[in-house]
């Protein structure tokens, strides 16, 4: 099994639309996937519940908890499990960051995201675990130029020592509607440009986790 922290020190990040759409990303594509949602809020929760028909399994978790939730997904053969963290949570951050094969950092493209998110970074370095950083809500790129506020952004990501994902998540309207009916924007915007940042991001998560497998086992 996989596991994969989605985290994020600053609210209003969009942490849990990057989580729910990566879950939703894997089930679509065959994965028996479970969503850990240990935010206190219980976003992801609310998403998936509202949805209809087949989709991820979810749980409600926390921080302490997390381990356990996880040995019980091992147990029933989940591949995927998704964990959505609590913003701000430096405990609940840090035994997600742990547990996790690949942790995910959701960076808006602000001075304040950066700000909060630079210890975060350090804590990733210190525990030497696998993490990328990834853009979201980011203005959209016109004729292909990216927006002053995105290449600071990028700029800025350097200082932090993480790798910056290759896909940036664009501020859309599609993402908040998909999750009103517990879907992802692959779902219901099929063919628009959010549908294909999604499915670029899971693509882009699949192949860093399969390629740091594959260096463990020639460690």
């Amino acid at each position: 099994m996989r596991t994969i922290a989605v985290i994020a020190r600053k609210g209003g990040s969009g942490k849990t639309t990057v989580a729910v759409h990566l879950a939703i990303a894997a089930h679509l594509r065959g994965r028996q996937t479970l969503l850990a949602d240990a935010d206190l809020q219980r976003s992801s929760s609310a998403v998936l519940r509202g949805r209809a028909g087949d989709g991820p399994n979810f749980a409600q978790s926390s921080g302490g908890e997390l381990a356990r939730l996880q040995r019980v997904a091992v147990q029933r053969k989940t591949d995927v499990m998704v964990i959505d963290t609590a913003a701000g949570a430096e405990e609940d951050l840090s035994h997600a960051i742990v547990l996790a094969d690949l942790t995910i950092l959701v960076i808006r493209p602000t001075f304040l995201d950066f700000a909060a998110a630079v210890e975060t970074a350090a804590v990733l370095r210190r525990m030497q675990k696998l993490g990328v950083i990834v853009l979201n809500q980011a203005p959209v790129a016109r004729a292909g130029v990216e927006p002053p506020l995105v290449r600071k952004a990028q700029e800025a990501v350097r200082l932090m020592r993480l790798p910056l994902a290759p896909i940036v998540v664009r501020s859309r309207m599609a993402y908040q509607q998909a999750l009103e009916s517990g879907r992802s924007a692959e779902e219901t915007a099929q063919g628009g440009p959010a549908a294909q940042e999604i499915s670029d991001l899971w693509r882009f998560v699949e192949l860093v986790i399969f390629r740091a497998q594959a260096e463990r086992m020639r460690a």
